[in-house]
C-alpha cells in the first residue's frame, strides 16, 4: 500500500487557501458588479444523478455533482464519499454505513423520501439499504445547523430522494420508459434495471421501477477476495401522485431493496476460506418503505403546508435464521412555511409538528431474544428573518422522548433546544456567516442483537441524554467572468466545533447488581462517558466552471479529542471516529456536445487515532484515481453510454471508515481497480 504522506498534500491545501484569498481580495477591489449569491450558510450539499435534476435545485444547495464519477455508483460511496465531511464505510451492499464528521448513521438523521431510517441492527453490518440506482438526489447536511433537523441528528442528516415521474417525463409527453444496464469488471457485477412512467392525465403521475444486481466474488488491489459469489441485489419502487383542483397534491409510494447473497460471517472483516475464522454464510438483507405525502399551496404566501406519513422496515438475516432481527419505524410530520413582509425585512417562518417511534426485535435460532422501542415527539419554529444584507435564523425546538425500557428503564426527556444562526452579505456575492445549534438524543436503541429483555443486561436508571452544540463560522463567494464571459467561481469555508456532552456507549463484562467492570461479570448495558468530547475541523472547497470545463477543490479535516484524557471518541461500528484529512479533485472536460470526460482524485492522510489504547492502530494514507467518459449520439435519441476506470492504479487501501486493523486479515480493504461500463435507453 502506498501512503500519502501529509507533507506532500500540504501543497494543494496551501494552494486552495490562497486562491481563495486572493479571489476574495481581487473582488473587493474590482468595482464591476457581480451576479448576487443567496444568504445562505451553504450547510447543505446536494449530490445530483443527473441534469435534468440538477436544473431544478434549490438555491440553498451546493450543487456537487462534480463529485459523482459519471453516475455508475454500486454503492453509497461511490458518490458520497465525493462530499466534503462525508465518508462511507463497508465494501459491500451488507456492510455499508455513512459517516459524517465522525458520526456514523446512529447518530444522523438519515430519510428515503421523507422516511426516518431509524435502528441499529448489527455492528459487523449496515443498517442502510438503499441501491443508488432508485436515487436522483442526496442531500446531505454536514453537521446540525437547524432546530428541523431534531433529535438523532448530532453529526448532521442525508435525505435520499428517488427519482419521480416528472423527472422523466419531456413536456406534453404521456408515457415513456427507461432501460439501463451496466457491467463492473472487478466483481463481474451486472446491473440491468427497467422504469416505466407515465402521466395519462394532467393531474396524475405514476412510475414503476425494477432493478437488479448480481455479483460475484470482487478483490482488493492485492487480489484477496472482499466476498464471494451469488450476491444479489433487487430494488421496486413504485410511486403514484395527483393533483386535486389547484392547491392539492397527493402521492404515495413504495420502495423495497433487498441485499441476498453469500458474504463474510462477521461481514466487516475480510472474507476468509471456507476452514477459516469468517467463512462466507448466507445473508439477507431488505428495506420496506411505504409513504403517504400531501401539500397544500394556496395563493396565500402564509400558507405552504408539506405534511407524511410513513413507514420503514428493515429486516436482517444472516445464517439461515441463526440471527434475525427486525427495525421498524413509523412517523409522520406536518410543517409549513410563511412568507412575511414587513417594514424590518422579510420573513420565512417554519413551524412544524413530528412524531415517530421506532422498534426493534431479535431472534437467534428461531428462538426470541427481546424487542424495545423508543419514541419522540417534537414542535419546532424558525424564523429566516432578512433585512437587507443580513439574514437572521432563530430557531427553538421542544422534544419528548421515551427512552427504551432495556436501555434507560423507560425514562421520559423534556427538552428544549435553540439555534441561532447570522449571514451578512460583505459583498454583492460574498457571504460570511456563523451559527450556533444546540444538539439532543435520548439514549437510542441499542444494537439489536443485544435485546435480551432484562437478561444479563445491567440497566440505569440515571442515564443522561446525550447534549451538546455545533458552532460554525465560514464564508462563501460566487461571481462570474474571471477570465471568460461564461465562467464562474463558486469558494467555501467552514471552520467548525462540536462539542459533545454524556456520550453513551455500549460497555460489557458488568457486574449484575453494580454495573461496575468485573472479572466475572456477566451483564452489559449503556453507560454516559466519564468525560466531555469535542471535535473540530475545517471544510473547503472551490468549483470553476466554464461551457466545457469544471474543475472542482475540496479539502476536510476532523478530529475529536477527550476534553480530560485528550483521546479520539470511538464507536462500535468500525473503529475510531477519526479519519485522515481528504482532498479531492475533480475535472470535467465536454469537448462536443456528445462527448464528456472526468478525473477524480481522492487523497487521505494516514492518521493514528489516540484512544488511549497500547493497541492503536495507524490508519495508512492513500491515493486513488478514477477516469470515466459519457457519450450521447446525435443520432440516436435517448441513448447514453458511459465508461470509467474506477482505482484506476489498484491501490490497495481501506476507507478510514472501514474496519481497520494493523493486520490485513482484520481490514475491509476497498476494491481494486474496476472497469465499469453502462449504456441507457429513455423513449
Amino acid at each position: 500500500m502506498r501512503e500519502v504522506k501529509s507533507s506532500k498534500l500540504s501543497s494543494p491545501l496551501t494552494v486552495l487557501s490562497m486562491g481563495v484569498a486572493a479571489v476574495l481580495w481581487s473582488q473587493a477591489a474590482s468595482a464591476a458588479p457581480v451576479e448576487e449569491v443567496p444568504n445562505v450558510t451553504l450547510q447543505t450539499i446536494t449530490v445530483t444523478a443527473n441534469s435534468s435534476v440538477r436544473d431544478n435545485l434549490q438555491k440553498n444547495s451546493v450543487d456537487s455533482a462534480q463529485y459523482i464519477p459519471a453516475g455508475q455508483a454500486s454503492l453509497l460511496s461511490d458518490f458520497l464519499d465525493g462530499v466534503p465531511g462525508a465518508s462511507v464505510g463497508g465494501t459491500t451492499a451488507i456492510n455499508q454505513r455513512v459517516r459524517i464528521r465522525g458520526f456514523d448513521d446512529t447518530n444522523l438523521k438519515v430519510t428515503v423520501d421523507g422516511a426516518r431510517q431509524e435502528g441499529y441492527a448489527f455492528h459487523h453490518a449496515g443498517d442502510l439499504v438503499i441501491d443508488p440506482d432508485l436515487l436522483k438526489r442526496s442531500e446531505v447536511s454536514v453537521g446540525n445547523n437547524s432546530v428541523t433537523l431534531g433529535n438523532d441528528a448530532i453529526g448532521g442528516a442525508v435525505a435520499f430522494e428517488t427519482v419521480d415521474a416528472a423527472d422523466l417525463l419531456d413536456v406534453d409527453q404521456k408515457i415513456g420508459a427507461k432501460v439501463h444496464t451496466g457491467y463492473a469488471s472487478n466483481n463481474n457485477e451486472l446491473l440491468t434495471s427497467t422504469t416505466v412512467f407515465a402521466a395519462p392525465t394532467e393531474n396524475v403521475d405514476l412510475l414503476a421501477y425494477y432493478g437488479k444486481r448480481t455479483s460475484e466474488a470482487g478483490e482488493d488491489g492485492d487480489g484477496r477476495d472482499i466476498q464471494t459469489s451469488d450476491g444479489d441485489t433487487e430494488s421496486i419502487l413504485l410511486k403514484a401522485g395527483t393533483y386535486l383542483g389547484d392547491n392539492h397534491h397527493v402521492s404515495g409510494s413504495f420502495s423495497r431493496t433487498e441485499n441476498e447473497g453469500m458474504y463474510a460471517n462477521r461481514a466487516d472483516f475480510p472474507l476468509t476460506d471456507e476452514n477459516g475464522w469468517n467463512p462466507a454464510v448466507p445473508w439477507k438483507q431488505s428495506r420496506d418503505t411505504y409513504t403517504l405525502e400531501y401539500g397544500y399551496q394556496p395563493a396565500n404566501d402564509l400558507i405552504d403546508i408539506k405534511a407524511n406519513i410513513y413507514q420503514s422496515e428493515t429486516e436482517l438475516d444472516k445464517d439461515n435464521g441463526a440471527v434475525e432481527v427486525d427495525l421498524i419505524t413509523k412517523g409522520g410530520k406536518i410543517e409549513n412555511t410563511s412568507r412575511i413582509q414587513s417594514q424590518l425585512g422579510s420573513h420565512k417562518l417554519i413551524t412544524g409538528v413530528e412524531y415517530y417511534t421506532k422498534e426493534s426485535d431479535a431472534s437467534f435460532d428461531g428462538v426470541h431474544q427481546g424487542n424495545d422501542e423508543a419514541k419522540n415527539t417534537s414542535v419546532y419554529l424558525e424564523d429566516q428573518w432578512q433585512i437587507g444584507k443580513l439574514t437572521l435564523t432563530p430557531g427553538v425546538r421542544y422534544d419528548h422522548y421515551e427512552a427504551p425500557e432495556e436501555v434507560a428503564n423507560g425514562e421520559t426527556y423534556d427538552n428544549v433546544v435553540g439555534a441561532f444562526a447570522a449571514s451578512y452579505q460583505v459583498l454583492p456575492s460574498t457571504n460570511v456567516f456563523a451559527s450556533y445549534t444546540q444538539l439532543f438524543n435520548g439514549p437510542d436503541l441499542q444494537e439489536a442483537i443485544r435485546n435480551t429483555d432484562g437478561e444479563d443486561k445491567y440497566i440505569s436508571s440515571n442515564l443522561e441524554p446525550e447534549t451538546g452544540s455545533n458552532t460554525e463560522v465560514g464564508v462563501s463567494t460566487i461571481f462570474r467572468g474571471l477570465t471568460t464571459e461564461d465562467d464562474s467561481l463558486r469558494l467555501s469555508g467552514k471552520y467548525f466545533v462540536t462539542d459533545l456532552e454524556n456520550w453513551i456507549s455500549y460497555e460489557s463484562g458488568l457486574d449484575c447488581t453494580t454495573g461496575l467492570a468485573s472479572d466475572t461479570g456477566t451483564c452489559a448495558g449503556s453507560f454516559n462517558a466519564d468525560e466531555d468530547y469535542e471535535i473540530k475541523g475545517v471544510e473547503l472547497s472551490a468549483d470553476y466552471r466554464t461551457n466545457n470545463f469544471n474543475m472542482g477543490l475540496s479539502y476536510a479535516r476532523a478530529r475529536s479529542e477527550g476534553k480530560e484524557s485528550g483521546y479520539s471518541l470511538s464507536q462500535g461500528t468500525g473503529d475510531e471516529n477519526d479519519s485522515g484529512d481528504k482532498y479531492m479533485v475533480n475535472l470535467g472536460y465536454a469537448p462536443t456536445d456528445t462527448l464528456d470526460l472526468g478525473w477524480r482524485s481522492t487523497y487521505v492522510t494516514s492518521i493514528n487515532p489516540n484512544t488511549g489504547d497500547d493497541t492503536d492502530t495507524e490508519k495508512e494514507g492513500y491515493d486513488v484515481h478514477d477516469i470515466f467518459m459519457t457519450y450521447t449520439p446525435q443520432q440516436l435519441a435517448g441513448v447514453k453510454a458511459t465508461l470509467g476506470v474506477y482505482n484506476m492504479f489498484d491501490e490497495t487501501y481501506a476507507n478510514h471508515s472501514s474496519r481497520y486493523s494493523d493486520d490485513s486479515d482484520y481490514t475491509d480493504y476497498a476494491i481494486g481497480r474496476n472497469v465499469k461500463a453502462s449504456l441507457t435507453y429513455q423513449f
